[in-house]
């Protein structure tokens, strides 16, 4: 980690308020900047004058006192990290982040940030495990917000179980492996594709598939994080744009291919996401199309293969594509790397449990040029955008 880089760190109120003492006194070490805001919770198990002490800095504890350094303090400290951490982070903190929720010191400049947020859950088991705690975290994930897994043990209140806060070195290398991220694509350009097409039939009707964008998403919110300047292009989907994303919406290939190629000259890196439709209907009723006899025809051409012509036309670009496939994945893969001229190739069986569309997970195979496979385990769609832009570094630091 090196030194002078700035760290928000939010602690809220639960018993592994006293091992954030521990990160904050790291941090220090590490030479980092450091300013801590806790909750009026956290108060209660740590004195705010031991993170004063050991952080240098003033403790936030309060929204409405008077500000000891800054004018607009949640905005001033949300402007001034590198990196925002909270950690313990209860179940109510999580919930309050996951819904929108700014009605302290901690949430409201934690909505006003733009640097990537590290949420280290602790707590009890059954809180931890409750849907509603995994749901949040879930949507936390897809939108981007780094999630550090608690570990497994017995906890405070006597149940052994996941919950506990992992140890503080533990907690203060994620830091540092996010800071290292966070500089490894800035400066660049990410033209990025999510979600699936769709082609209309009639007024009413439309071929799509059963994409939902949310590894495209991921990607796009994971890689703005890192400083990238990101470009969505994205086929309908029901979720929102991940924060600090150019989001261009289309509806068709035909569309989505006008804005890939209206960008793509302009751009460093392409990750083809989107699960575009191969064909769409020759003709487009006018009108609904009724009911009037027992079967319907209708005749389908092909659509342009945009992955295929980006392959045509890229010069110094790393293009990356996906590969959803139900039988004979890596042949397929493997065959659309070399024929579309690709980099990368990330291919994944969607007949497999925790794979496949409209989930929170992927289990993938990325494949490279030289033709090396990396397996990966089944892991969330936010781990596997980072690790495909930990790949996707590691190729543009070997062509420069």
């Amino acid at each position: 980690m090196s030194s002078g880089q700035n760290i928000v760190m939010g602690v809220s109120g639960g018993i592994a308020a006293y091992k954030a003492v521990e990160v904050v006194s790291r941090l220090k070490k590490a030479g980092c900047n450091v300013n801590v805001i806790m909750t009026k919770a956290a108060t209660e198990f740590v004195t705010p004058l031991t993170f004063r002490e050991l952080s240098g800095n003033p403790v936030v504890t309060d929204m409405w006192e008077e500000p000891k350094t800054w004018n607009v303090q949640h905005i001033a400290l949300a402007n001034w990290a590198d990196v925002f951490l909270v950690a313990p982070a209860t179940a109510n903190i999580i919930g309050k982040i996951a819904n929108g929720i700014a009605d302290d010191m901690l949430s409201t400049t934690i909505m006003a940030t733009k640097a990537p947020v590290i949420l280290a859950p602790a707590m009890n088991t059954n809180m931890y495990l409750n849907p509603v705690t995994q749901q949040n975290l879930a949507k936390l994930a897809g939108l981007g917000y780094h999630i550090i897994e608690p570990a497994a043990g017995l906890l405070a209140c006597g149940v052994e179980g996941p919950g506990r806060l992992p140890e503080p070195v533990a907690i203060v290398d994620k830091v540092a492996a996010l800071l290292q991220n966070c500089q490894n694509l800035r400066g660049r350009r990410i033209l990025i594709t999510a979600a699936g097409t769709r082609e209309a039939i009639d007024p009413v009707r439309y071929i799509g598939n059963r994409s939902s964008g949310k590894m495209g998403y991921a990607l796009a919110g994971a890689a703005a994080g890192r400083g990238a300047e990101v470009i969505l292009i994205s086929g309908p989907a029901n979720l929102p744009a991940p924060p600090g994303v150019s989001i261009t919406r289309v509806e068709t290939a035909a569309q989505m291919q006008a804005a890939v190629l209206a960008e793509f000259d302009t751009v460093d890196i392409v990750i083809k996401a989107a699960a575009v439709a191969d064909y769409r209907p020759e003709l487009v009723a006018d009108q609904k199309i009724k009911k009037t006899g027992n079967t319907l025809t209708i005749n389908l051409v092909k659509n342009p293969d945009i992955l295929f012509e980006l392959g045509q036309r890229k010069k110094q670009q790393i293009l990356v594509g996906f590969a959803a496939e139900t039988k004979d994945l890596m042949i397929h893969a493997r065959e659309k790397l070399t024929k579309k001229n690709l980099d990368m190739i990330v291919a994944n069986d969607i007949t497999l449990p925790g794979a496949g569309f409209n989930i929170d997970t992927n289990i993938v195979k990325i494949i490279h040029k030289d033709g090396a496979v990396e397996e990966l385990p089944q892991l969330s769609k936010q781990q596997v955008a980072e690790i495909l832009l930990d790949k996707i570094s590691t190729l543009l630091t070997k062509s420069t």
